[in-house]
């Protein structure tokens, strides 16, 4: 038994690390599986994408570079992207060097006499002068980046969409909405359970990337009722893209599942790491950057109107480099504006009173949750319960409404203090549930050693990295299967839903799997000085689809069987004109009629 666990993760160790090949894990059909379509074929496409400058430009990571490499062609646009770029350095640059940067920046673009000069802000750059001398805060330049926004979305976004670089993003979209199966991916061991199936690693075949395949059994879920949070927490992670939340990369359907593909941590839990890696707990510094990251994720769900309501330490992922990521949205609800919710759900221990007394609530559960996670980061335990103390839900649920939670030595003046203000009984008087929301938290003196720009732009490091050669989860055999469902009959309502579900990859996080397994650089091959590639060439017909070794043999036999003569003539022809001869010598069968032996074959299937 111990075998098939050290077989599991030997193999699940080597998918990680790129099969050890010079391909990174991808598939040796991988440039077939990603072959651009003809531009010829994108035409529907090209009539209903949305022509919005932001979605194209700037928040598709695909579609960004793109435009930027349109912007390389035309020198006074590239001095605009120099621009953009110098902007956002400049926002995460340390807080005494940046008065210098921002001076290199004015000299740069913003003057005059300098060849890189901006001519479109001309009228901005005094009064970027003179706040800098005031004071060089972060966003001394944003009426520069609006400026330049607006300028950049008009006229050259215009060109941009008549030239090969649109067309070429056109053939990505067209890749990116390809049918997505469970061929789609190649699985590997069980990481854990779910709610309803169990979560295996997976590894997309085009590209080696790595993902966590979170598995939803369909009678499970008719059987639990649990269409509606299935779906919820489908279009919920859809919907959110942050560093600091994990991602929502594919969704497909197989016969007896629903499959959300999310991003893999392969750090295990933070559970793990405050009991398991020694003394229980962590020091000052490691707590400040998970609270700080976790402050970020909460913020960017907040920013979407989402509440989260399940924060606890198993809930928080860490990944490769250290860096964690809040996952498990089933709890997450979006929360309707100008309106409360009420709902009583959660973990015990981490429910904050008002949910506990199913009172209307926004978002002040959450930041409940990040001072419970803050005591158990330092203090080792949680603030209402010790570690596997044996103890009633309701007796629990009474020390969070009445009781105030107790600091050893662990604790410093600023640990203690956020953690009193975030765990205040009235949400009325909680950090955080105030006008400022998240920025009144990041304001708190406990972050005063973090620079949150830097943070949210994954510039700083942490202070532990997960050991790349271990897993981090149970061994195989210690995760407990899930048992049968009986009595449970699937129909078309249920297909219904099924359709809603399975809606294939999710645009922003699929573009970013291009990219980071370069997979965007070696396929984003243009014609010579800088001309369109044949597969952009709207004058030359599309190549014909190519068929497997066994599809051409069968093909060539019937041929040779029915019409000989037309066999005699094509092989006459010269060898540098077999394939376009084979096709026009090919005779079809008659209409209606499908060779014998070929009956419901895919290229796929042979």
């Amino acid at each position: 038994m111990e075998l098939e666990n050290i077989v599991a993760n030997t193999v699940l160790l080597k998918a990680r690390e790129g099969g050890g090949g010079k391909r990174k894990g991808r598939s040796k059909k991988w440039r077939e599986i990603l072959r651009f379509p003809h531009i010829s074929q994108c035409t529907e496409l090209s009539r209903t994408i949305e022509r919005d400058y932001f979605s194209l430009c700037e928040k598709q990571p695909i579609g960004r570079l793109l435009f930027r490499l349109y912007c390389e062609t035309r020198p006074e646009l590239l001095r605009c992207i120099h621009l953009l770029d110098a902007m956002e350095d400049y926002e995460v640059t340390p807080d005494e060097k940046r008065k210098s940067r921002g001076d290199q920046i004015i000299k740069k673009f913003l003057t005059k006499q300098s060849p890189e000069c901006v001519d479109v802000l001309e009228g901005l750059a005094e009064c970027c002068r003179e706040n800098l001398e005031l004071s060089p805060c972060k966003e001394i330049f944003s009426d520069c980046r609006k400026a330049l926004h607006e300028y950049l979305s008009g006229a050259p976004f215009s060109d941009y969409q008549n030239s090969m670089y649109f067309d070429r993003f056109l053939q990505w979209k067209m890749l990116e909405r390809q049918p997505v199966t469970k061929d789609t991916f190649r699985q590997y061991r069980v990481l854990g359970k779910g709610g309803f199936g169990e979560v295996c690693a997976c590894q997309v075949r085009a590209t080696g990337k790595m993902y966590a395949c979170k598995k939803l059994e369909k009678k499970r879920i008719k059987k639990r009722k649990g269409e509606s949070m299935a779906l919820n927490e489908k279009q919920i992670l859809e919907k959110v893209n942050s560093r600091f939340v994990v991602s929502l990369a594919y969704a497909y359907e197989t016969k007896d599942a629903l499959c959300l593909v999310l991003t893999i941590m392969n750090g295990g839990d933070l559970k793990f790491h405050i009991y398991n890696m020694g003394t229980p707990g962590f020091e000052k510094e490691r707590v400040q950057f998970y609270a700080a990251e976790i402050c970020c994720g909460l913020e960017h769900l907040h920013r979407e109107s989402i509440v989260y309501r399940d924060l606890k330490p198993e809930n928080i992922l860490l990944d490769d480099n250290g860096h964690i990521r809040i996952s498990d949205l089933g709890l997450a609800i979006k929360v309707p504006d100008g309106e409360a919710i009420r709902g009583r759900v959660g973990t015990v221990g981490y429910m904050a009173p008002e949910v506990i007394n199913n009172e209307r609530y926004g978002m002040s559960p959450d930041w409940w949750g990040l001072g419970c996670l803050i005591y158990e980061m330092t203090a080792g335990r949680s603030p209402f319960r010790a570690r596997k103390e044996r103890v009633k839900r309701e007796e629990v649920e009474k020390r969070v409404q009445e009781e105030e939670e107790e600091y050893s030595d662990k604790f410093t003046e600023d640990t203690k203090a956020i953690c009193r203000m975030l765990l205040a009984k009235d949400p009325k008087q909680r950090l955080g549930c105030k006008s400022e929301c998240a920025l009144e938290v990041k304001a708190h003196p406990f972050f005063k050693n973090i620079n949150f720009k830097r943070l949210e732009a994954g510039i700083l490091e942490p202070s532990f990295v997960p050991d790349p050669r271990a897993v981090y989860c149970k061994d195989v055999l210690d995760i407990e299967q899930f048992s049968t469902v009986k009595g449970v009959n699937l129909d078309q309502t249920d297909n219904d839903f099924y359709s809603k579900f399975a809606t294939g990859s999710v645009s922003i996080p699929w573009q970013n799997e291009m990219i980071e397994t370069e997979c965007f650089s070696d396929l984003n091959v243009f014609g010579p000085q800088g001309t369109r590639s044949p597969d952009l060439d709207w004058a030359q017909p599309p190549e014909a689809p190519r068929r497997s070794l066994l599809d051409r043999l069968f093909r060539r036999n019937l041929t040779t069987d029915q019409h000989p003569e037309a066999t005699v003539a094509c092989s006459r022809v010269s060898s540098s004109s077999v394939n376009s001869s084979l096709t026009q010598c090919q005779t079809p069968p008659p209409s209606g009629q499908t060779p014998s032996g070929l009956q419901g074959t895919r290229a796929s299937d042979v």
